[in-house]
């Protein structure tokens, strides 16, 4: 999954970056920037502990930060901006809740809605441009699709209004506007970038909390990313931080878009593999080899609880909790799976 990551000049998106990769080199895509995470996972841990496998795969996260564009007019700004997350499933808008290098107060209110108003503006533009095509295509004889036309006419009632996509659930997910890739559709996490010493989401905006929100000390933890471990823990009592904000951002992604992880696990390897919740045990196969989803017959399945506990899998099937599960069974978090397959 990839989340692109937006914000203000001065909010701090970069220092936030640099601490959720540790300062370490990332690939550049153009003036983007995509950071691609290890995910953490004390069950993945655990799990290689007791297969001593040639190789351990923790689940993938990537991170896109999205430059602004600086003088540009808004026209150009916007279309800049689709191009750069349209394809992310995600977003994370970075909001400054600090005094910054010019003395200038917070305004977190004011800085969200700006933010929010850019992605409204861009899909604006889309919106539009598709029904001046609608327009054009109707001249030669070609009628769009009806269904289609319609949900673009809601879009564009709700633009126009300036209210985000993403507030009505049924037309933010309807699958015909999928390749629209409209940007106030996506799911948002509002991340509030605090003082070193306000660990807490401010006070009120009620604006900007209808979507899930984070405070985070980006300056904080860009510190703590360059530490060794020992030092870390320490700067970590000091502040009072009982948890990184990489690992806070990583499970909020995961509540963000629904995600799950699932196991498969050996001598060769242990590894995390991610799904949406609810994928059906076929689908989630495909998620390993497009052969397993193919050939699919049934999988082995006992969630990571019953496995430690069981001491291993010869020893969860005598006590019942290995079980086979036809194509519709739903995939937990953390069930470890053995596809059984014939192509």
């Amino acid at each position: 999954m990839q989340l692109g990551i937006i914000g203000l000049a001065q909010s701090g998106k970069a220092t936030l970056f640099e601490a959720l990769t540790g300062g370490r080199e990332q690939e550049k895509k153009g003036e983007q920037v995509l950071a691609v995470i290890d995910v953490p996972d004390a069950r993945v841990d655990r799990l290689s502990a007791m297969y001593k496998p040639k190789k351990t795969t923790y689940a993938k996260v990537q991170y896109l930060a999205a430059p602004r564009i600086a003088g540009a007019d808004r026209a150009k700004a916007a279309d800049k901006l689709m191009g750069q997350i349209r394809n992310c499933d995600a977003i994370i808008c970075v909001v400054r809740n600090f005094t910054d290098a010019a003395g200038r107060p917070p305004n977190p209110a004011a800085d969200f809605a700006e933010l929010d108003a850019e992605l409204v503006f861009a899909d604006l533009l889309v919106a539009e441009r598709k029904k001046e095509r609608y327009a054009h295509d109707l001249k030669r004889g070609k009628k769009p699709d009806p269904e289609e036309a319609e949900l673009l006419e809601k879009c564009l009632e709700m633009l126009n209004r300036s209210i985000p996509l993403r507030r009505e659930p049924e037309i933010a997910q309807a699958k015909l506007l999928r390749g629209f890739a409209f940007l106030s559709a996506k799911p948002m996490l509002v991340v509030f970038n605090n003082e070193d010493e306000e660990p807490d989401l401010p006070e009120g905006l009620e604006s900007c909390k209808t979507d899930p929100c984070l405070a985070v000390r980006a300056r904080l933890e860009q510190e703590l990313g360059r530490m060794s471990p020992e030092e870390a823990k320490a700067f970590l009592d000091d502040f009072g931080v009982t948890e990184p904000a990489k690992d806070r951002m990583i499970r909020a992604s995961y509540q963000l878009l629904g995600v799950i992880s699932f196991f498969t696990v050996g001598e060769d390897e242990v590894r995390a593999w991610t799904v949406r919740q609810a994928t059906p045990a076929q689908q989630a196969a495909g998620a390993i080899h497009t052969d397993l989803e193919k050939g699919f017959i049934r999988a082995e399945v006992v969630s990571f609880e019953d496995l430690v506990s069981a001491g291993g899998m010869n020893e969860a099937r005598k006590q019942g909790t290995l079980r086979l599960e036809g194509k519709t069974y739903e995939v937990k978090d953390g069930d470890i799976m053995h596809v059984r397959f014939n192509i």
